[in-house]
């Protein structure tokens, strides 16, 4: 199997004692045209900022934060059940209803009850990704500890919470610009009824200076970096959240970005840098599509399609291997380099 040759790979060539990793997760889009290909269908692609017809692979990867670099785990490809599908197409319907409707008188609806959060079902999405999660944490068990599960913004949200909490991993991501979060209420007990639990709502262009941790400024742009623990009503427990403003001194323009952790204790700096990881995969993409085929397989069966991708992904592990002898005498040794290294050998043969 694909995941044991990458972890065997992983264990005797790359791993180094010394390391400490995270876990990272995300989805890589190759488009495709024709419609005899596996699992075919239209994804999402950031590069195009639109849903584009080819192939998706989700991928979990260790990343190392002394080295500063991802080596892909396990991939596998991203075939949506029925039940997905239904659950986006419903998730669309009810967000193009609320907004056609009419403002809803307020007020709680009549005949609704309470619904613990952390009883909420995993969505199908969730559940799929919990399986491969389960997978790789059975196979490295005891040789290389992890604490931290890094997604992007996407999983944003209190399955996302649950699904890491449940592999006893804590989740770091990040949330909507415009998320509406609370500070916890500290104020006296009313007297009567369940203990408030929300006090006021954090306004992101105003934030009190007692959870301010930084203050840097760069040619024009301030930027104040702020930590507090706060609540969001579709959590079922506190935040660990970092508010990082950004301010044009000349124009005096903001824009902000909300990172956040399930684990309470992380400092500011270490949630900041281990998000900023995360973005490693994204060169493990790239080189996958650019040298090693990721983007140009022309497979079509389940089998042909999972044996291309898991061979692009491994072969930026093997090539960061061979690269890393050279690069003491010779830094600016690229992939370019070693293909035609490679080539050069084989025709001498």
């Amino acid at each position: 199997p694909w995941a044991t040759l990458f972890w065997v790979f992983f264990r005797q060539h790359v791993d180094r004692a010394e390391d400490v990793y995270l876990l990272a997760g995300d989805e890589v889009v190759a488009t495709k045209a024709g419609k005899h290909t596996y699992g075919l269908d239209r994804f999402f692609a950031s590069l195009y900022g639109k849903p584009v017809p080819g192939l998706a692979f989700f991928t979990l990867s260790l990343v190392s934060i002394q080295a500063r670099r991802s080596f892909p785990l396990r991939v596998e490809q991203v075939v949506r059940s029925d039940a997905e599908k239904a659950a986006s197409k419903a998730k669309a319907d009810a967000k193009k209803h609320k907004l056609s409707t009419a403002k809803r008188r307020p007020g709680r609806p009549k005949g609704s009850k309470n619904t613990p959060k952390a009883d909420v079902p995993p969505t199908p999405e969730c559940v799929r990704i919990t399986g491969m999660l389960d997978a790789l944490l059975t196979l490295i068990a005891g040789v290389v500890p992890l604490t931290y599960f890094v997604l992007d913004g996407h999983f944003g949200n209190h399955n996302a919470v649950q699904m890491a909490r449940q592999s006893n991993l804590h989740l770091i991501s990040k949330l909507r610009c415009d998320a509406a979060l609370y500070f916890p209420y500290a104020g006296p007990y009313a007297g009567r009824g369940p203990r408030r639990k929300y006090g006021r709502k954090v306004d992101y262009t105003n934030m009190p200076e007692q959870y301010l941790k930084e203050t840097t400024v760069e040619g024009h742009i301030e930027t104040r970096l702020y930590q507090a623990q706060l609540l969001h009503k579709e959590f079922a427990h506190p935040l660990n959240v970092v508010i990082i403003v950004k301010t044009n001194l000349r124009t005096q323009a903001q824009a902000h970005v909300l990172l956040f952790s399930s684990d309470l204790t992380l400092a500011y700096t270490s949630l900041i840098d281990y998000y900023g990881l995360r973005f490693q995969i994204e060169f493990n993409f790239r080189d996958a599509k650019q040298y090693w085929g990721l983007e140009d397989f022309m497979n079509v069966t389940p089998t042909g399609v999972t044996n291309a991708a898991n061979l692009s992904l491994f072969m930026v592990n093997v090539a960061y291997r061979l690269r890393a002898d050279v690069h003491p005498c010779d830094p600016a040794y690229s992939v370019l380099d070693l293909k035609a290294d490679c080539r050069g050998y084989k025709y001498v043969e």
